[in-house]
């Protein structure tokens, strides 16, 4: 069921770690960001749209990553949009003969067969630097940042104060970095300063998965990721909940132990200066 965060704007979660589609209403249609992840789920939510009384006017991606780039046959023929890097990364991947397999394997085996890949990544990269979604509704600012993956982006839905923010800034999940990135480290500190920067703008943010939050708990997120990705650079004890004995999710310490061994390895390969 779409849930309303602010004036014009509604959130549809997932069961897959609750992950969030946000629905921007315009005047002649909405923009619909990150959609579902199962058929039945992106049955349900383009049934609640055609309440709201308009169409899907334009989609968008916020990156590449398989369970953003989704589609259904039931949302319509309009266009969907991601920055230029991220849709050129999203193209690479589908000119492969055997992508579907490649993706197969990364899938949660509880709803692999639920997710649609006919319609996967079919997206318009739109020109570098784009500052602004390209549709008839309210102004969506695009911060564009290298982190979590290529061409990642958060959206500013501005007069609404809502930061949709991709996969970052989640209460339940800590920095996943790009560490295929040139700077991982310092790529994802330079993400969150942009935050920052706009911080003052903004009332509710929501993550690509977990709670949407208000005005405070960005900036608790923002220092709580901030200081993960120090400590990591930093090579001290990282004291976050997330990747700690509590967890969320069982699956997360792993990932952070991945994530520690694979900078590691990456540092050490570094020709000395």
């Amino acid at each position: 069921m779409l849930r309303h965060v602010a004036e014009g704007v509604l959130v549809y979660e997932s069961e897959f770690i609750q992950s969030n589609s946000v629905v921007v209403q315009g005047a002649a249609g909405v923009l619909l960001i990150d959609p579902g992840i199962t058929r039945h789920e992106m049955a349900t939510l383009a049934d609640d749209i055609r309440e709201l009384g308009r169409p899907v006017a334009a989609g968008f991606s916020t990156h590449p990553d398989w369970d953003h780039v989704l589609w259904h046959a039931d949302f319509g023929d309009a266009p969907r949009y991601g920055t230029a890097r991220c849709a050129a990364s999203i193209r690479d991947v589908l000119s492969h003969a055997d992508w579907e397999a490649d993706i197969a394997e990364g899938l949660p085996p509880e709803y692999a067969e639920e997710i649609p890949m006919e319609l996967l990544g079919l997206i318009t990269g739109l020109p570098a630097g784009a500052a602004r979604i390209p549709w008839e509704g309210p102004d969506v600012r695009i911060i564009e940042h290298q982190a979590h993956a290529p061409g990642h982006a958060a959206l500013l839905v501005e007069g609404s104060g809502v930061l949709v923010a991709g996969d970052m800034l989640s209460d339940i999940l800590m920095p996943f970095l790009d560490l295929a990135g040139a700077d991982p480290i310092e790529d994802y500190l330079a993400a969150l300063q942009l935050f920052e920067g706009v911080a003052g703008e903004v009332d509710a943010v929501i993550p690509g998965h977990g709670s949407v939050g208000g005005a405070g708990q960005l900036r608790a997120r923002l220092d709580l990721d901030r200081a993960y990705v120090q400590a990591l650079r930093d090579g001290v004890e990282i004291d976050d909940p997330r990747v700690g004995p509590s967890a969320p999710l069982d699956w997360l310490p792993d990932v952070h132990r991945w994530q520690l061994e694979a900078l590691t390895q990456r540092a050490q390969a570094e020709p000395p200066e």
